[in-house]
């Protein structure tokens, strides 16, 4: 008997951060969801490609204040209920978004979407460690954080070959049905989960103070803004070359791609993981107007590009914990808040160049940006000695 119950209780255990993990997977997989399907968007709701960028704008403009802002406003509510509320809130963005008639409803969905994005991002990284065993708490977070490359591998090329096939409105309601489902398997495996205490502005104020922590958010800015200014229109950037039926396929090797790079930087000190990866974004996008103009490149191109970028979110997260050990929600909320800015920011102003320069001038952006975050760490590490 004792036997038995031993077993019910480590499955139960794990249930819980396997769980999250998927939770992770389908956000993610819903804020990104339009790199997939910008095409058909923008040409169903009659707007630009650079337009329709902005529906990844604002989740991530959403998600920056939320993500700082929710922890402030939650006080001591049970965690396990309040991810579960988010998701129904994602699932209530996504069905209003695959229902949108016109352009502007599906970017007040999308706002809705943002706010349960910021949310559960915040939190599934805060409470990964309290789900299992303390010396299940690395492999628990690692296996929660993987939800971000399993999106990349699954979840956006397989929102691209939906929208190929039945159209890009079943993408999202395909995202609606899976928010629902995880919000009731949340509230099913996880324990209560109250605070361990309430975050207050005066926490936020002081990780800010702390310089390492500024040099992450200088990374990340960065390193996000560079990549999202042109993955968000990878779709465009390569079907003159590559065909509509092919861009799956590629997102494909690109998330797997991405799914090895996170293992692989994760398992490098920070500092050395950011710097592979800003190494990796600069290779790959200054040989893209080179290379890229080929199936054969761009796979390559992309695989590269996947491999650098997989790891941004473990190692950010990373830089974050041991810049400030002893205040991880507050640290995390503020990586979260500008993490999900990045995104905005690199959105909207790939859009911009895009509508104005051409979709083949945006891979400048990460060029540029992520050597400049080559300089910083190179920065950083001589001002520390």
């Amino acid at each position: 008997m004792t036997t038995i119950c031993a077993d019910q209780t480590i499955t139960r255990g794990w249930a819980a951060p396997i769980t999250m993990a998927a939770t992770v997977f389908t956000v993610v997989t819903a804020e990104m969801l339009p790199v997939g399907l910008l095409t058909p968007m923008a040409e169903s709701l009659h707007v630009t490609e650079g337009t329709a960028g902005l529906a990844l704008t604002t989740t991530g403009l959403v998600s920056a204040v939320a993500a700082p802002v929710l922890p402030l406003g939650l006080g001591r509510l049970d965690r396990r209920a309040v991810l579960g509320g988010l998701m129904v809130l994602l699932a209530s963005g996504s069905f209003a978004a695959a229902l949108a008639p016109v352009y502007w409803v599906l970017i007040a969905a999308r706002v809705l979407m943002g706010v349960s994005i910021g949310g559960v991002w915040l939190l599934t990284i805060g409470l990964a460690r309290r789900v299992v065993p303390e010396h299940a708490a690395g492999p628990a977070t690692s296996l929660i954080f993987s939800g971000i490359g399993i999106a990349s591998v699954l979840g956006i090329p397989a929102g691209a070959y939906v929208g190929e096939i039945l159209g890009w409105r079943w993408a999202f309601a395909g995202i609606g049905l899976l928010s629902m489902a995880f919000a009731v398997a949340l509230v099913y495996y996880l324990p209560s989960l109250a605070p361990e205490k309430a975050v207050r502005w005066g926490d936020v104020r002081d990780v800010l103070r702390i310089d390492d922590i500024r040099v992450g958010l200088v990374l990340v800015v960065l390193i996000v803004t560079g990549h999202f200014a042109a993955y968000t229109y990878i779709r465009p950037l390569l079907e003159p070359h590559t065909g509509p039926a092919l861009i799956g396929t590629l997102l494909l090797a690109y998330g797997v791609a991405g799914v090895v790079g996170n293992f692989f930087t994760g398992a490098l000190r920070p500092s050395r993981a950011l710097a592979v990866i800003a190494g990796g974004i600069a290779l790959s996008a200054f040989a893209m107007p080179l290379i890229g103009t080929t199936i054969a490149g761009s796979l390559v191109l992309l695989v590269i590009w996947g491999l650098a970028y997989g790891g941004t979110s473990v190692s950010t997260q990373a830089w974050g914990h041991a810049a400030a050990p002893s205040a991880p929600e507050a640290s995390s909320a503020v990586l979260v808040g500008v993490y999900n800015g990045a995104i905005a920011l690199g959105a909207f102003t790939g859009g911009q160049v895009a509508d104005r320069l051409g979709t083949a001038t945006v891979t400048w952006l990460p060029a540029v940006l992520a050597t400049a975050a080559l300089v910083v760490l190179l920065a950083h590490r001589r001002q520390r000695g």
